[in-house]
């Protein structure tokens, strides 16, 4: 495989192939991946990354394939990362997303990569927003990025997308799951698929009943699409959803907003994600670590002690004496 430096001078000149492997080399954090990364970060920010997710079995592949069909009559540029769940027995994934859209795979402007989630919780693989960033960086106009299927909790896709489909199926549940605080306060847009199925309707209602009583509203209030993404009715009206929440938010600071959220996100989980490397790295080579599990299995020793004392450099340069209120520069 040709060096991370040069698969980035490659994918920015339009190579597809380079393209390809520059997002391998980032999702197995290869040598040089992060250097490739701090190449490419100058030339992003500007693609709209559209998030679509919602249970497993309700239509996410197949409304991915029906958008972006939509967005490349419009020519647009795409870029679709599908996340698939990782076996915990086997460690292997059925990336069963190109299936449904092996229409679109044939199509110059439309890239679609299938990543596992590796066991990560939250409906995406860690290494999904840099996935999104090479795209981005390689001059995509839109990113769709499709989740493994979400419970009630994993909702990383908010901090990741500019825009958040929550797809919901008659049948499933929904009715209940709709009163649920966490899943269905991340959706800007609300779809309604399968919607040819008895209880689409009344499933429509209790969503708008819903948004409604919503006590944290805002300026945009979340539309309810109902689509039959087989047969792609209802794809043309979500589409232009899509785009006119894409306006409304560049009509204001929304965008930036959620951008400058993102960035902090990203930045403390990187920092983090040093620290624990530096921690268990130090770890390896302690060779009174085992004497200490020892002690805490005895109850000789608390973690929390031995936690707070591995710990104590970065809160002795990082950390304002009680009482003190941080300095600005």
């Amino acid at each position: 495989m040709s060096k991370p430096a040069d698969l980035v001078k490659e994918a920015l000149a339009g190579s597809v192939r380079a393209l390809a492997k520059l997002i391998t080399v980032v999702e197995n954090e290869m040598p040089g991946a992060t250097e490739a990364l701090q190449q490419l970060y100058p030339q992003t920010g500007r693609a709209y990354i559209v998030g679509i997710t919602g249970p497993p079995g309700s239509g996410k592949s197949t409304l991915t394939d029906k958008v972006t069909k939509e967005l490349r009559k419009k020519e647009y540029t795409i870029g679709i990362v599908a996340v698939d769940p990782t076996s915990p027995f086997t460690g292997g994934a059925l990336l069963g997303d190109r299936l449904r859209m092996q229409d679109i795979t044939n199509d110059q402007g439309v890239f679609v990569r299938s990543m596992a989630t590796r066991g990560t919780l939250g409906g995406l693989s860690k290494a999904t927003a840099d996935a999104i960033k090479i795209l981005d960086a390689c001059g995509k106009d839109f990113i769709l990025v499709e989740t493994v299927g979400v419970g009630q909790d994993e909702v990383d896709i908010v901090k990741t997308a500019d825009s958040t489909l929550l797809i919901s199926v008659p049948g499933l549940g929904d009715e209940i799951q709709a009163l649920k605080a966490g899943i269905m306060e991340i959706g800007d847009i609300f779809v309604v698929n399968k919607a040819d199925r008895e209880g689409a309707d009344r499933l429509v209602t209790e969503l708008n009943l819903m948004l409604d009583l919503n006590p944290s509203a805002g300026a945009w209030r979340p539309p309810v699409v109902k689509t039959v993404a087989t047969l792609g009715e209802g794809v043309v009206k979500l589409t232009a959803k899509i785009l006119e929440h894409r306006q409304f938010l560049l009509g204001g600071n929304g965008l930036e907003r959620k951008r400058n959220e993102r960035a902090r996100e990203e930045i403390l989980n990187l920092i983090e994600k040093e620290i624990s490397r530096y921690i268990h790295r130090m770890l390896k080579f302690d060779l009174t670590f085992e004497e200490v599990i020892e002690q805490v299995v005895a109850r000789k020793q608390d973690p929390y002690s031995y936690a707070l004392k591995l710990t104590a450099p970065f809160a002795k340069y990082y950390l304002p004496p009680q009482g003190d209120e941080p300095q600005k520069k």
